[in-house]
């Protein structure tokens, strides 16, 4: 019993070390995939709720994002975030959306 706690602590040392390492950045290609997933399901495009779990699956892609989909990442977190809400600031919108565009136009030309 005694080397069974053993083995049991020594793992739980292992896990936690390893949840503590710092993440390694994607490339292109793997920040493409994960975001590719995220879009393809069809329950984040259905109004505020999709809004709101699409940009929840996104915040972890973009803590790990491609340095050159980072920025496009974090544009349409932006947007998502302001289109979530109870009620959209239209003007914010507005704002938004030129950078959300640009954003889509990215990925279609670094993830063809």
């Amino acid at each position: 019993m005694k080397k069974f706690a053993t083995v049991l602590i020594a793992a739980g040392l292992a896990a936690s070390a390893t949840a503590c390492s710092p993440s390694n950045q994607l490339s292109n290609a793997e920040t493409c995939e994960r975001v590719q997933v995220v879009l393809s399901s069809p329950a984040n495009a259905a109004g505020k709720t999709g809004m709101n779990m699409l940009a929840n699956q996104i915040r972890p892609i973009h803590a790990v994002a491609s340095d050159d989909l980072k920025e496009p990442l974090a544009a349409i977190l932006e947007y998502t975030d302001e289109q979530a809400k109870e009620t959209p600031d239209e003007a914010r919108l507005a704002e938004l959306t030129p950078g959300y565009q640009e954003a889509s136009n990215t990925f279609s030309s670094v993830c063809q």
